[in-house]
């Protein structure tokens, strides 16, 4: 398209620190490779990851830019070889490895799913990075079944209301932490069967007393370091403990005894360092099993602020507050 410019804003890290590290620069638009499509951003969703990235903690992987930004949705406006959809002109919303803070970002043709007609592109922009991770971890590979129970903590972030809607959606019981009333309240109005203010009461005890002993099937951890102790006891037998971030600390210590005993299985998994065919199959999945219920209207991503592209420190800021319930998006 010949209304390409050379030329775009884009937020860059100027150094490793606090959300002021993030500015406006310009930088070349890039150009699709093989297998990719050039989106046109209109909206990006901002992720716990980015708030690392932008720390210093969390480097992209080799060959990735260093603009931050994991998830986008936008028109298709230049398609790369090998591509034949979405076609130029679509409207998609894309998981990126990189990139997403920016007026245009190259992205993987597999990683590309319609945006859904019944939302706009700014909630679009706030479905990939969620919706990939929920679904990747809960259900294809902790394999969460109706009328099982999945207890996820962070249950006011994006991933948090994010495994309410689908855990409910697939016929789960769902039991969430989180750390303010108002936050649990917020839980419960989404769907969620139980909210527990960890700030108050041991969740594990809960999960257990909520359903009679039994303890939760599938257990989805933002947390990590001495939360998965705490998963253990909360688990059921040959339950499913699924860890994506460590925010509490890489390392744990536990007695592996508890761990045969209820022959559990944990795992973990991060989106970003895996393959463009690894991802492709989450998105051929999400296209099957979810967007139906999307479109449908059965499911909607919850956003809690918007912000200009060029006031990413703002919405950092807002992020690291932990005040927020659902998503936070950037307009470009």
């Amino acid at each position: 398209m010949s209304d390409i410019p050379a030329a775009m804003t884009a937020i860059e890290i100027a150094t490793p620190g606090p959300p002021e590290a993030l500015r406006p620069g310009s930088r070349p638009v890039p150009e699709p490779g093989p297998g990719e499509v050039l989106i046109r951003v209109a909206a990006a969703g901002v992720n716990r990851p980015d708030v690392m990235q932008r720390k210093g903690l969390y480097p992209p992987p080799a060959g990735v830019t260093d603009i931050p930004g994991l998830e986008v949705a936008g028109e298709v406006v230049r398609a790369g070889a090998d591509v034949s959809t979405p076609a130029v002109g679509a409207r998609v919303c894309a998981l990126v490895a990189g990139g997403g803070y920016a007026e245009y970002v190259a992205a993987p043709a597999a990683q590309c799913l319609p945006v859904p007609g019944t939302l706009s592109m700014e909630e679009a922009a706030a479905l990939p990075e969620t919706f990939f991770t929920v679904y990747y971890n809960v259900f294809m590979r902790a394999r969460l079944r109706p009328g099982e129970t999945l207890l996820a903590h962070g249950g006011s972030s994006g991933i948090g209301t994010t495994a309410i809607m689908l855990g409910k959606a697939f016929g789960a019981r769902v039991i969430v932490t989180a750390g303010t009333a108002e936050k649990c309240a917020a839980c419960r109005t989404l769907g969620a069967d139980v909210a527990v203010n960890y700030k108050e009461e041991d969740f594990a005890a809960r999960t257990l007393e909520a359903t009679g002993g039994r303890g939760a099937d599938v257990i989805l951890d933002m947390v990590g370091g001495e939360y998965l102790a705490r998963n253990m006891a909360a688990a059921a037998v040959n339950g499913r403990i699924s860890i994506i971030a460590t925010q509490r600390g890489a390392k744990a210590e536990i007695d592996l005894r508890g761990l045969m005993m209820k022959r559990l299985w944990v795992g973990g998994a991060t989106l970003r360092p895996q393959t463009v065919e690894s991802k492709g199959e989450i998105a051929a999945a999400l296209r099957r099993e979810v967007w139906p219920l999307v479109e449908s209207k059965s499911l909607r991503p919850v956003i809690h602020a918007r912000f200009p592209l060029r006031e990413a420190a703002r919405a950092h800021a807002l992020m690291e507050s932990g005040e927020h319930i659902g998503k936070i998006v950037l307009l470009v």
